[in-house]
This record gives C-alpha cells, sequence and structure tokens, in this order.
C-alpha cells in the first residue's frame, strides 16, 4: 500500500482530489438519473389527469352515456386521443364498473379492474395499480350530467414499461455530461498537482512539517526582529519585529507598516525612528529566476543605546542648568519675602508674577497660533530649556498652522523635525550672543519650518556629511567627531524625503536651516523624485 500511495504532497493531494472528484461526479450522475425518472412519473401524473378530466368534462361524454351508446360513440373518439396523447388506455365506464371502451375492444362490456371509489363520491384521482396492461399510472375522474349527477367515469393510464422507456431514452445524455465532468475535473486535478508539485519541490508532507516547525522555532527564537517581504508586501513577522514596530500579537500583518519594510532597494545599517524607537535595519533582496519578488528586512533595537549616549552628552549641561535655576529661584524667592517684610507686598506680587505673565503670554499666543498641540509642547519646552542654558529662544510672529489634519507631516513628525533642529541650533550658537529664532508657517498648502541661531553655520560639504546617519559634529573628549551618535539631520533628511520636500542651509543674518514639505497634492511621485535626482 505505501508503494501505491505518492510520497509528494502534490501526489497525495492529486489521489485524494481524483477519489473525491469520482465519487461526487457519480453521485450526481445517479442522482441526474434518479431525478429524471421522478420528473417523468410527475410528468405522466399530471398528462392522465388532464386527459382523464378533459373527457370527463366534455358534455359530448355525459351525453353518450345516458343515451345507451356510449360504445359506438365514444370507442372511435377515445381511440383517438389515445394514439395523439400516447396513452396506454383510456376507458369510459360505468358506475357499476362496466367498461364502455378500451384499447382491447374484447374487454368492452367487462368490468373495469382498479379503485373507483374516491372517483364515485366526486372526486379526481391517481394510483399506480397493475391491470390488465400490467402496471401503470392511472387518473380516474368522474362523468356528471347537466344535473350534476355521476353517471360514469373516465379512467387514463400509462404502463410504468412506457415510462421506463422514456426515462431510459435519456441515460446516454446524462451519460455524456458526466463523462465529460469527470475528464475536465481530472484534468484541472491534474494541472493543481503540476503547478503543486513545482511549489513544494516535491516534497513529503511529513518534510513540510519538519521545515515549518523548524522555521517557526527559528523565527521565535532569534532575538532580531525579522520581516518577510513577498511581492511588496509584508507577509510574515517575527515576536521582536512586532515588539520593535510596536504592532499587536495576532496572525494578521498590518499594511500600515514602515515605508522602509516595503522599499525595493538594498538597506545597510541605516537608522529608523519608528514611533519611540531607533531602530537599526538591513534590508536584503531574495532573487528568484523571474526576478525579485522577496526580500528580508532585519531590525535592531538601538534606542537604549541612543538614550544613553543622548543622556551622556546632556547630563553635564542639564546639571548647570539645574544650579543656575535653583539659585535663580532662591534669589527671587529671598526678595519677594524681603518686599512683604519691609511692607510692600503689591511690588512683591508684581515682581513674582512678572516672569508668569511672560510666560502665560507666550503659551497663549503658540496655542491661537499653532493647531498642532505637540508642536506647541515642544516650542515651550525648548523655550524654557534654552532659557535654563542661557540661550534666547523666539518664536516669530508670523508663525502659523491652522489646520493640523491638512498639514503634510503628521505631528510625531513635525516635533521630530522641529526638535532636532532647536536641539542643533541651541548646541552650535554663539555663546557671546546665544540666539535662536524659530519659524513654522503655512506656505501654499506646504508646511516651512527655519531654525536660525547666532552660530558660524556649515559649509556645503559639512552640511552634506551632518545629513548622512550616524556623523556628527559634536566633539568628544579628544576633539574627534563623535561618529555614530548624530542622527538629528539624518532623521530630518529621511522624513523631508520621505514626503518629497527640500532642507537646506545657509549662512544670512544667522546659521538658517529652513525644511519645506510640499502638500500632499503637490509632491511628486517616485519616478518624479528619482528622475530630479538624476
Amino acid at each position: 500500500m505505501r508503494r501505491l500511495v505518492p510520497r509528494s504532497l502534490a501526489g497525495q493531494a492529486f489521489v485524494l482530489q481524483f477519489v473525491a472528484i469520482v465519487v461526487l461526479v457519480v453521485a450526481a450522475g445517479s442522482l441526474a438519473a434518479w431525478d429524471a425518472r421522478r420528473d417523468e412519473q410527475r410528468s405522466a401524473r399530471d398528462e392522465v389527469v388532464a386527459v382523464a378530466v378533459s373527457l370527463a368534462d366534455a358534455p359530448s361524454t355525459a351525453q353518450a352515456i345516458t343515451s345507451g351508446a356510449a360504445t359506438a360513440r365514444l370507442q372511435p373518439l377515445t381511440e383517438q386521443v389515445r394514439a395523439e396523447t400516447g396513452m396506454a388506455f383510456i376507458t369510459v365506464m360505468a358506475p357499476d364498473r362496466t367498461r364502455f371502451t378500451h384499447t382491447n375492444p374484447t374487454l368492452i362490456g367487462k368490468p373495469f379492474v382498479g379503485t373507483i371509489a374516491p372517483a364515485l363520491d366526486g372526486r379526481v384521482f391517481t394510483e399506480t395499480y397493475t391491470g390488465t396492461l400490467g402496471p401503470s399510472i392511472r387518473a380516474v375522474a368522474p362523468v356528471r350530467d347537466s344535473g350534476g349527477r355521476i353517471v360514469g367515469l373516465v379512467s387514463a393510464g400509462i404502463t410504468l414499461s412506457t415510462l421506463a422507456d422514456r426515462w431510459v431514452e435519456q441515460l446516454p445524455l446524462i451519460g455524456l455530461v458526466v463523462l465529460v465532468l469527470l475528464v475536465v475535473s481530472v484534468a484541472g486535478t491534474w494541472a493543481v498537482r503540476r503547478r503543486l508539485l513545482r511549489q513544494t519541490h516535491g516534497l513529503a508532507p511529513d518534510d513540510l512539517r519538519v521545515m515549518y516547525d523548524h522555521h517557526d522555532a527559528v523565527l521565535h527564537a532569534v532575538r532580531e526582529g525579522l520581516v518577510v517581504v513577498e511581492k511588496g508586501e509584508p507577509v510574515l513577522l517575527n515576536d521582536e519585529a512586532r515588539r520593535l514596530l510596536q504592532v499587536g500579537d495576532g496572525a494578521d500583518v498590518p499594511a500600515d507598516l514602515p515605508s522602509f519594510v516595503t522599499e525595493r532597494r538594498e538597506i545597510r545599517d541605516e537608522v529608523h525612528v519608528v514611533g519611540d524607537r531607533v531602530l537599526v535595519v538591513n534590508r536584503v533582496r531574495v532573487l528568484h529566476r523571474d526576478g525579485e519578488r522577496s526580500a528580508v528586512v532585519t531590525l535592531r533595537d538601538r534606542t537604549e543605546l541612543q538614550g544613553a549616549l543622548g543622556e551622556l552628552d546632556s547630563m553635564r549641561v542639564f546639571a548647570e542648568s539645574l544650579r543656575a535655576a535653583a539659585h535663580e529661584s532662591a534669589n527671587r524667592l529671598h526678595t519677594v519675602i524681603g518686599l512683604i517684610e519691609i511692607g510692600r507686598a503689591e511690588e512683591a506680587v508684581r515682581f513674582a508674577t512678572t516672569e508668569l505673565e511672560l510666560s502665560q503670554h507666550l503659551v497663549d499666543r503658540l496655542t491661537a497660533a499653532v493647531a498642532e498641540p505637540a508642536l506647541v509642547a515642544l516650542l515651550l519646552g525648548k523655550a524654557a530649556q534654552a532659557d535654563e542654558r542661557g540661550v534666547a529662544l523666539t518664536v516669530t510672529e508670523d508663525s502659523r498652522l491652522d489646520d493640523a489634519e491638512q498639514a503634510p507631516l503628521s505631528g510625531h513628525e513635525m516635533v521630530t523635525v522641529a526638535g532636532n533642529l532647536i536641539d542643533n541650533a541651541i548646541d552650535a550658537c554663539d555663546r557671546d550672543d546665544p540666539w535662536v529664532e524659530v519659524t513654522v508657517r503655512e506656505e501654499q498648502g506646504g508646511l516651512m519650518i527655519r531654525v536660525a541661531d547666532s552660530g558660524p553655520g556649515m559649509d556645503a560639504d559639512e552640511f552634506a556629511r551632518a545629513r548622512t546617519r550616524g556623523y556628527s559634529t559634536k566633539p568628544v573628549a579628544d576633539g574627534s567627531p563623535a561618529g555614530g551618535r548624530g542622527l538629528g539631520l539624518a532623521l530630518i533628511s529621511q522624513i523631508v524625503d520621505r514626503h518629497g520636500g527640500t532642507i537646506t542651509a545657509e549662512v544670512t543674518y544667522g546659521s538658517v536651516v529652513t525644511v519645506v514639505v510640499p502638500s500632499r497634492s503637490d509632491r511628486p511621485t517616485r519616478s518624479g523624485r528619482e528622475a530630479v535626482r538624476a
């Protein structure tokens, strides 16, 4: 038996499908034949009832019976009707069963064989009965005179042998249809077998199961995020990839994954920000005979390392800022207490609330002008941070964003762009004249973010290097560039490029970096952007 059962999955599937098709087709053919026979019997009952009722309701039939010349007048008529309708017999009889007509003239005058009681009660009925001509389906109808009295009966019938001949005539057609269905089904199953054989490389079900078990174990055990992409669409994520991309558990693969998953290009150690995580991304294409169809994307979490580097870099600055803020707060508190002690309470209140009024004015102006709450919070926070570090940060009066939902950047993307630009400006401004100026404004449906500072700025080559992932102009202890720490301009460039925008740097009244992102309707297509780059 093992030799008769194919080893490959495709062969086993073919055998199972073939058996199922044969069973189904044969069952369907048998059902069709049985249904044809049942239809013939139903049609025969309708025919005999129609003939019997037609003759019984004819006024000439009742007149012939009551006149005493029933046989002479009705025998030719019933034989003519029988020949035209294909009936086996048509018998007109008296209520006492005496035949007036019959297909066999020698039986005229003899009693009718069969049931007549329902007809004598005035009802038309059918039955299957074995009479002088053999088993037949017959109908019996009462004949009434003008006064409604039953004066006779009419019986019409078709023999079962005649019905069997009609049914047998349909069997060749049913058999031909069954044969065609069987051939077409087997041919389709064979085509499916060949395709399945190519796709499974002739592997047996046990082989495929072992491969799947190993594949599933590797996906769950590996500590890197892994995404499998097929024809430009993600089809598989392991547990770590779901965690890093902030995708919930479940069998479904979401369609709104970051763009680096579906981009058709090689990626080597690129740094991307997804939510609150910094990821190092690699993407390797898998080539097939008919071209690239799939790819594997790996993700490594760099969030904790990046956070540690950022905290280490800013720890000293924050410590100094807090120390200065604490000293300044103590001086203000002593001044307020002193004014109260000398009886100048109003001046104490005015002195204590001056800074609060200035801060509230900035909050009110930004809340009214900028419709994105996250961006407002960022600007307020950066203003406080800059003040702690002794930098004058201003938001220009022409800053305005009326509709955040129609903006080309999301709130998170605006925070990323503006926050990194402001951080770079605060770090780079001239310490003898530290100032930073921020402008966020809608322009022709797009968005412009400009950050200027009092620093020396960067030339074109240095700015191009700063936009490279991992490059930083901030020095480390030995004075060399802090390679691998800089992500600000790189992350900004990633967002700007993705939305078809531009980022420029110039030195005019200060070092000015401008990001312009067009509206969604004005963005160039992918091919258009590639043509511009070329």
